[in-house]
């Protein structure tokens, strides 16, 4: 998955440099709001597809908001630290974190609300959390504990680093997992809005 991630981001550059004229990227380039909404249709799938999803989240009650919470929370204030650090302006720098890990939402809604050059920002700052996430999370799982690993792979801990999820965590694990990416991807739109607003 992730070579796959890596190859998708090295051909979408050589069309962006080699075939800025061709008809395919015109309209990508024209439809990327319709781009978009697909893809967000594609995650509403892929949650009504877990199967006993509802009946094991009743099991946990309060706690299985905690994880999401603190995911987030941790991730703006790490995107607001280096917002400080590197000058970017602190709402910008939210609205990058704020991706949880969704690097195609991010960039292209950060692109349409900031420009090209934070689209990217957030684009490749989200991916890389994937990435890491799927290198991490072996390592998290043995040194610290699943939970660690949940947050993270941020949104992404309910589709493509799930498969990690399920290798080196707890059943039980897995299920938080699903919610955490769930309620993650929820609250990306609404987070990138109101971080770039600030």
């Amino acid at each position: 998955m992730t070579a796959i991630a890596l190859l998708a981001l090295f051909l979408g550059i050589l069309c962006g440099v080699f075939g800025e004229n061709s008809v395919f990227v015109s309209w990508l380039s024209l439809n990327k709001d319709l781009v978009l909404y697909i893809l967000m249709l594609s995650v509403g799938i892929s949650i009504g597809m877990h199967r006993g999803f509802l009946g094991k989240i009743r099991k946990y009650h309060v706690k299985v908001f905690l994880i999401p919470l603190g995911t987030i929370f941790g991730s703006l204030a790490g995107g607001v630290l280096c917002g400080v650090l590197t000058g970017c302006p602190v709402g910008t720098a939210a609205a990058a974190a704020s991706g949880l890990g969704w690097y195609s939402f991010a960039g292209i809604t950060l692109e349409n609300l900031a420009g090209a050059r934070m689209g990217s920002i957030a684009f490749l700052s989200n991916l890389m959390r994937e990435i890491f996430s799927f290198f991490s999370i072996p390592f998290l799982a043995k040194k610290l504990n699943d939970y660690a690993c949940i947050a993270a792979a941020g949104a992404t801990s309910e589709d493509t680093t799930l498969p990690m999820m399920i290798k080196y965590t707890s059943e039980e694990s897995v299920v938080l997992s699903v919610v955490n990416g769930v309620i993650c991807s929820a609250f990306v739109p609404i987070l990138i809005s109101v971080c770039h607003d600030i």
